[in-house]
């Protein structure tokens, strides 16, 4: 076993190195839903790749019909387990005018903390776990270190899939490591062991063949914005967010008691969480923390995301619009399927307003992992001994598509090890990252690295 020691001091010395991978990452602006950044994700690819190597690590660019997979391997002996490790490293978008002082995509230090789009999300915590994978390897650790980085993560990983399917028989692996996920706050870690999924949708109503002018057909014509506003409110309950389509919380395990007393013990604050995501209110029905947690880690949703029709100019036009449209979306939670929610809505429309048009677009499955057995009781320790602290283990309200892909195939435990923070600014302006986060990252991957080699050589026994 390592010496705490030992750990503390490689990653101090580590430290100079990390900053300026992360610069170099940072400052390539892999935006994967630009098509104008096509080529920087690509020489985001290429550097990867070059980190990779760097360590001695096998390191290949596998192109898809969209941008391109990263694939390495830090091989020990055959006769090791594997662990493979999941980040992506393409990134929101960024403008300039929204963020403080310094460009998105001009990577900054201000004391332990690191700015620049990408750094928290997800090319820091990336980072961490390539550091902690070539910490490991000099301590002799009996692993061998598989990576997967996706570059279409930030877009629904259209092509994840397609990647995982035609790679199989090179993804062999005895567990998964994801590290895209977020604390509740700085002063208690949590592991995150669920993602909700998801189920999006277009409504689309059209009810003449263009716009009219309301002086003389109002009163008369059908107004397809009105009538998607009463559609929408017949869906569900805006002050509460109670769903009212029949069926829609049939198959909801409910959290137990013991889960719902972990994610209090997150850390969650009512009044942080509003700070963080810049909330002025809370719907009427959030009475106490216990209500927010619940609704945020262990219950689906039903929610618009815009009505577009008519005119959108300065002013008033006064006309009757001939099409409006809905964005929708609904984020399931264990046992919910997306395709039976995506049945239950479309009859519920047709029901309500037969000339709506429903499709279902993005789909994915809620995912649920490790929170008690071994791999979690390794992730536990191995958090406690680089932090300090017992960690909560969580549900966290987002979806990785890549996560319930990687599950379905490979059939391996994974677990979740993130290192945001609400502070950092998860897809917002003036992302961030920080020293203390990176390094109490490769402390607690050495430990999950050096723990998870016990485990698997126990099993084989």
């Amino acid at each position: 076993m390592i010496s705490a020691l030992q750990i503390d001091r490689a990653v101090a010395s580590a430290r100079k190195a990390f900053e300026e991978q992360l610069a170099a990452w940072v400052e390539i602006p892999s935006v994967s839903a630009d098509p104008t950044h096509a080529h920087d994700v690509a020489r985001c690819a290429a550097q990867a790749v070059a980190f990779l190597k760097a360590i001695g690590a096998e390191a290949q660019i596998v192109s898809t019909a969209g941008h391109p997979v990263v694939f390495g391997a830090l091989r020990s002996d055959p006769c090791h387990p594997t662990v493979t490790v999941y980040n992506h490293l393409d990134v929101q978008p960024a403008e300039a005018s929204e963020w403080d002082n310094k460009a998105p995509f001009t990577f900054h230090r201000n004391g332990e903390r690191y700015g620049g789009r990408g750094t928290t999300d997800d090319k820091g915590p990336a980072l961490t776990a390539l550091f902690a994978a070539r910490l490991a390897r000099a301590a002799g650790i009996p692993l061998n270190i598989k990576f997967i980085w996706e570059l279409e993560e930030e877009i629904g990983s259209p092509h994840f899939a397609q990647f995982v399917q035609a790679h199989r028989p090179h993804l062999d692996t005895d567990s998964v490591v994801v590290s895209d996920t977020i604390w509740i706050a700085r002063d208690r870690p949590a592991i995150a062991y669920g993602l909700r999924g998801l189920q999006t949708f277009l409504f689309t109503l059209q009810t003449h063949d263009k716009d009219v002018h309301s002086g003389l057909t109002g009163g008369v014509a059908r107004n397809p914005i009105g009538e998607m506003c009463a559609l929408i409110a017949d869906c569900y309950d805006a002050k509460t967010g109670r769903v009212n389509v029949p069926g829609f919380y049939d198959d909801v395990r409910p959290a137990t008691r013991g889960e719902i007393a972990q994610f209090i013990r997150s850390g969650f604050k009512t009044t942080r969480y509003k700070k963080a995501h810049a909330l002025t209110s809370l719907r009427a029905c959030m009475r106490t923390e216990t209500d927010v947690v619940k609704a945020i880690m262990a219950a689906p949703t039903f929610e618009v995301h815009g009505i577009t029709g008519g005119y959108g100019g300065p002013g008033i036009k006064t006309i009757v619009p001939h099409c409006a449209e809905a964005k929708i979306s609904t984020r399931l939670v264990p046992d919910q399927r997306p395709e039976r929610i995506a049945r239950q809505v479309q009859a519920f429309v047709k029901k309500k307003n037969p000339d709506v048009r429903v499709s279902a677009t993005q789909t994915l499955e809620p995912f649920i992992g490790p929170h008690t057995g071994p791999y979690a009781e390794a992730a536990r320790a191995a958090v406690r001994a680089a932090f300090g602290r017992e960690p909560a283990f969580v549900r966290e309200g987002g979806s990785i598509g890549a996560v319930v892909t990687l599950q379905k195939a490979l059939k391996a435990p994974i677990l979740l090890l993130g290192l945001s923070l609400p502070e950092h600014g998860y897809h917002a302006p003036n992302e961030n990252f920080d020293w203390g986060q990176a390094a109490g990252g490769m402390k607690m991957f050495v430990r999950y690295f050096e723990a998870i080699a016990q485990i698997e050589k126990e099993t084989a026994r």
